[in-house]
């Protein structure tokens, strides 16, 4: 099954508690994506006959910029453990101009895909590659030589490496003794600084350019596979220690290990039942009828070019044809100055769920730099922690740190929790670059330090616009 286990277990209820633990506030957009998530489950317990009928609910986020649009959708997928992907509808144009093509998106899902399931199944062959990688090592520091070559090899004698000449006949018991001193050695750690020259494999390949129009991302990759399977395999030798030389040799068995075949066809179940894309500034695209001509052509053909892949279409990529059929698209916008309803009709009614996100306040503000588990003041708290600073914030310079971001966001650009980025780097920036100097120490951040450190710029409007 492409989603989670749990995914039989997690309620819509409990998928907005997931939520709500990273996010702040949003519940109506919440909702809406706990209820495609459970869908999803829920139309695989369907009969087959009917399963392939049930499309995804897609939706549509209406709001401003940093309000956790994109957030939500991203940590839904995270939760289902799903293929996701961001693209930003202005980046693509109607076929004949200039901009990257639509299908190009689903063929980096599916890249995205095969990357995640080929990590998974890396993560299963591990311990059967470390023990391969180790007898390889072995090999390489305890080599078997015919008598008379005139080498020198490396055994253990009382837990120190000394040098035997191959004059003396190790027998097969001896040998034995010896690798297994040689193993324990190898796992204490006992040889990690030592030098070896290995043998790994060459991946730099011939540079192929090809400059191409609309539609023939695909083309550049192709031709580099091409060339690189016509070149024989080359390996190189390198000088590494022991503790870099078996991580080599683990990562190059594990991808021996790898079936690929199954990775690339779980990756391409995993898009086509439980892909996610989100669309990011769908309003941006939107055209107008009352317009004609130039932009707002090329704006409605990424409309129609994008119509095809919400409603269900088949694609080409390199892993092979993917259906779009079941992908969840999530459109998210502004909408200030055009509206849902200046979409084309036909992608209207791909996109049945709207809702509307609430903008940010002080309030929303001071939930979000404590509450979420990745709140900005713990991450902030943690990064100085590493040069033994630490901070600590009083609940007064919480609501003035709050209170500022509001007052920048009024007077300037609305960006949201984004602002409170601006806000804390700036806040910190002293204490940041200080740090090395002068910990151990304990700094107590007030409200009055807020006010110190950040009244100059909030008193200048135009200095504002530029620093916050």
């Amino acid at each position: 099954m492409p989603l989670t286990k749990d995914m039989s277990v997690l309620t819509p209820r409990q998928i907005v508690a997931e939520l709500d633990r990273f996010v702040v506030g949003q519940g109506k957009a919440k909702r809406a994506v706990a209820i495609a998530l459970r869908n999803r489950w829920r139309r695989q317990q369907v009969p087959e006959d009917l399963r392939d009928e049930i499309a995804p609910k897609n939706i549509i986020m209406i709001g401003p910029t940093g309000v956790g649009k994109t957030e939500i959708a991203r940590r839904l997928a995270r939760l289902a453990q799903s293929p996701f992907l961001k693209v930003e509808a202005s980046k693509f144009t109607e076929v004949g101009y200039v901009g990257r093509d639509v299908e190009s998106m689903i063929r980096d899902l599916t890249e995205l895909a095969v990357n995640m399931v080929k990590a998974e199944e890396r993560q299963t062959v591990e311990a059967k590659a470390a023990e391969i990688a180790e007898e390889r090592l072995l090999d390489i520091l305890l080599p078997t030589r015919p008598r008379g070559e005139g080498h020198e090899e490396d055994v253990v004698s009382g837990g120190a490496l000394e040098l035997v000449r191959p004059s003396q006949d190790l027998g097969e018991s001896a040998r034995g003794n010896t690798r297994e001193k040689l193993r324990r050695l190898l796992r204490g750690g006992k040889l990690d600084e030592r030098l070896l020259d290995i043998e790994v494999p060459d991946h730099s390949r011939p540079m192929v350019e090809v400059f191409s129009n609309m539609g023939m991302e695909e083309m550049d990759v192709n031709i580099k596979d091409l060339f690189g399977n016509l070149f024989p395999k080359k390996t190189k030798h390198r000088k590494v220690k022991v503790r870099e030389a078996l991580n080599l040799l683990t990562q190059e068995e594990s991808q021996r290990l790898i079936d690929m075949d199954r990775v690339v066809e779980t990756a391409l179940e995993r898009v086509e039942q439980s892909g996610i894309i989100f669309i990011d500034e769908i309003d941006k695209v939107a055209g107008r009828e009352q317009k004609q001509g130039g932009a707002d052509v090329s704006r409605e053909g990424v409309q129609r070019d994008l119509l095809p892949l919400v409603e269900g279409s088949t694609v080409t990529t390199k892993y092979g044809m993917v259906k779009t059929d079941h992908i969840l698209f999530i459109a998210s916008g502004a909408f200030h100055v055009s509206k849902p309803s200046d979409l084309i009709p036909e992608l209207q009614g791909r996109f049945p769920i709207r809702v509307e996100l609430d903008s940010l306040g002080r309030d929303e503000f001071i939930r979000i730099l404590t509450e979420p588990e990745n709140a900005l003041i713990t991450q902030y708290c943690a990064l100085m922690a590493t040069e033994e600073v630490e901070i600590d914030f009083d609940q007064g310079a919480v609501s003035e740190i709050a209170e500022i971001a509001c007052q920048v966001n009024d007077r300037t650009e609305n960006i949201g929790a984004r602002r409170l980025h601006t806000v804390m780097e700036r806040l910190l920036d002293e204490v940041s670059f200080e740090a090395p100097d002068i910990g151990p120490t304990r700094i107590m951040i007030t409200a009055a330090y807020v006010q110190e450190k950040l009244a100059d710029i909030i008193d200048d409007v135009d200095l504002s616009r530029y620093i916050l």
